[in-house]
């Protein structure tokens, strides 16, 4: 309840911190891009991703519907014209993604107040989908490389990242977190198991992450979103044996803070220690599936 923002907005609002997105915020990060170098921040969407079975989350099935020897039948006769078609099937979070508001309810209740039967088979999020973050979802973006700031390829599986170490990296960094910020969080996590050739348990298996004290650095600082480069976002196993994903449930169900899960932060990671600047206009729209509880992406940092 402490970082409980419901109403603040009015008690209709579905957008939360990302309201700390103005405008004015918007236009500043933009100037702050000097170099026009991008990175990209998406797993590839693939058969080879890490989901691993044993859950309804599977790894994108990419399917082709047309081939180009193919002929179209309203040009059949000519055979001048062909084409390719394809289609893809995939759990809207099985890779790099948002999590929605509505991914998560605790004692029956999410975001501002919006009960469970707000979530409906047929047509999804009637409240709360993350296409309300569509228009929102750029703005100032700051690395916190806890990996690199520890002195370590990668943290362990069970390592938490409280409030002190973010607060301390910030400082090493020499970055200041403001309102409105995205705050992406590099644990090596995802880069140790690509070097190892194998995903093995990174889905759902033990991992480093944010603490729970981590929410009093992100909602103090009235952060829009937190992002990390491990399945869950949170360390594994969780802090509270009686809680599933505590930190989910302060954030999105309480706070409305987006979070981001299995975004690659290597290539902006070397970028930063190489240049010492740790900010960058973030461009990080989810698809607008209607009613969708949380969204793939291709999240841009530019700097």
């Amino acid at each position: 309840m402490k970082y409980r923002t419901w109403g603040r907005w009015g008690a209709q609002d579905e957008l939360g911190a990302a309201n700390y997105i103005t405008p004015e915020r918007i236009a500043a990060a933009a100037q702050g891009v000097s170099r026009g170098a991008v990175f990209s921040l998406s797993l590839p969407l693939d058969r080879s991703g890490p989901m691993r079975g044993g859950g309804p989350r599977v790894n994108p099935q990419h399917v082709m519907l047309r081939l180009p020897h193919e002929q179209i039948a309203s040009l059949a006769d000519q055979g001048l014209q062909t084409a390719s078609d394809d289609a893809v099937y995939m759990p809207l979070q099985c890779s790099t993604q948002w999590d929605a508001f509505c991914h998560i309810f605790y004692e029956g209740q999410t975001y501002n107040g919006r009960t469970a039967d707000s979530v409906t088979v047929t047509d999804g999020a009637l409240h709360n989908s993350i296409t309300n973050l569509g228009e929102r979802g750029l703005g100032r973006g700051v690395l916190l490389d806890i990996a690199r700031h520890l002195g370590l390829p990668a943290l362990k599986p069970g390592d938490t990242i409280q409030e002190e170490d973010l607060e301390g990296c910030a400082e090493a960094q020499g970055v200041e977190i403001r309102e409105g910020d995205i705050v992406l969080v590099r644990t090596g996590h995802l880069q140790q198991r690509r070097k190892e050739g194998d995903w093995g348990d990174y889905a759902g298996g033990p991992a480093p992450g944010l603490g729970v004290s981590s929410a009093d650095f992100l909602c103090g600082r009235r952060v829009a979103g937190v992002a990390t480069d491990t399945w869950g976002a949170e360390a594994i196993p969780f802090e509270t044996p009686d809680l599933m994903s505590p930190l989910h449930v302060i954030l999105l169900v309480n706070a409305g803070v987006y979070i981001g899960e299995m975004w690659d932060l290597e290539e902006l990671a070397a970028d930063c220690a190489t240049d010492g600047v740790y900010e960058f206009f973030l461009v990080a729209q989810p698809l607008m599936v209607t009613g969708a509880t949380g969204s793939p992406l291709n999240p841009l940092a530019i700097k």
